[in-house]
C-alpha cells in the first residue's frame, strides 16, 4: 500500500494540482489528508471540490475549523484572520458542511492522523520541542503518525518501550524501524515556511516501510496574482516566493 500525505493546502490551487498529478503517477493507492485546505489563499472552494475527488482519509485544520466557526480565530494573527473571514464569504453551504464534517483525529491502516497533536488536538498547538512530541506519543496507538500545522517538514521517533527519548530529523527520507514511534510533519502543499517556495507532501511507502518528503514546482505567479486580484493582503502572495 502507497499513501500520499497532503497537509496546509490553504486554497492553493496551483501548488494543490501540481500535487495530484505527482501522486498519481506515483500509484498512491490512498490520500491522507492532514487539514487546512482553506486560508490565505484565494480558491477555497476548487481545492475543497478536488480533495473530495481523491476521497482522501482527512482531518480539519484550525482555519477549516475557522471557516466554518468552530474554532476560534482570535488568536490569528492579522493576515489570517482577514483571509478567513474573506473565505468564510467564498464557501457554499456544502462546502461548509465538508468542513464542519471533519474530525480532529483519525486512524486508518495503523497510521493516525491529526493537524497539530494529540494533546488537546482542538487547541491547535505547534510542536516546538520534543518534550510536546513526547506528550502526543503518550496518546499514539500506531506505529506511525502524520501531521502539519507548522507547515514545515520534521520527523521525531521515540522508542515505543521506552519512553521519553525522542529525536528529530529533519532527513527527507525516513525509515519506519520496528518498535519505534513515529510524529512525522509531512510541511505544506500551499504555503511551506521552511524558505523552500516548492509545494511539499510526504510518500510513505508502507510495504517497504519507507517514508518519502517530497517537494515540485508549482506557477507560484499565478497564484500571487490571484491573491492580489482578490484583494486578500500582499503579504499572503509576497511569502510563497520566499518559502516563508
Amino acid at each position: 500500500m502507497k499513501y500520499a500525505i497532503i497537509s496546509d493546502v490553504h486554497g492553493n490551487l496551483e501548488a494543490f494540482l501540481a500535487v495530484m498529478v505527482a501522486t498519481k503517477k506515483e500509484k498512491v493507492d490512498k490520500w491522507l489528508f492532514v487539514g487546512d485546505i482553506v486560508g490565505y489563499g484565494a480558491n477555497p472552494r476548487e481545492c475543497i471540490a478536488e480533495l473530495k475527488k481523491l476521497k482522501p482519509v482527512a482531518v480539519a485544520g484550525n482555519h477549516d475549523w475557522g471557516a466554518v466557526e468552530l474554532s476560534s480565530i482570535e488568536n490569528f494573527n492579522s493576515y489570517a484572520k482577514e483571509a478567513i473571514l474573506w473565505t468564510r464569504k467564498q464557501l457554499s453551504e456544502k462546502d461548509k458542511e465538508f468542513l464542519k464534517k471533519l474530525p480532529l483525529i483519525r486512524t486508518t491502516d495503523d497510521i493516525t492522523i491529526v493537524h497539530s497533536t494529540l494533546l488537546n488536538p482542538e487547541k491547535w498547538e505547534y510542536i516546538n520541542s520534543t518534550f510536546q512530541v513526547h506528550k502526543s506519543m503518550e496518546f499514539q496507538k500506531t506505529s506511525v503518525l502524520f501531521s502539519g500545522h507548522s507547515h514545515t517538514p520534521i520527523t521525531f521517533w521515540e522508542p515505543s518501550k521506552t519512553k521519553g527519548h525522542v529525536r528529530m530529523s529533519t532527513d527527507k527520507t525516513i525509515r519506519i524501524e520496528k518498535d519505534y514511534k513515529y510524529f512525522i510533519n509531512v510541511g505544506s502543499v500551499g504555503q511551506p515556511r521552511d524558505c523552500e517556495p516548492k509545494a511539499c507532501y510526504g510518500i510513505y511507502d508502507k510495504k517497504n516501510q519507507i517514508v518519502k518528503i517530497k517537494r515540485i514546482e508549482y506557477d507560484i505567479k499565478k497564484t500571487q496574482e490571484k491573491i492580489l486580484t482578490a484583494g486578500l493582503p500582499a503579504r499572503l502572495a509576497d511569502r510563497l516566493e520566499f518559502g516563508e
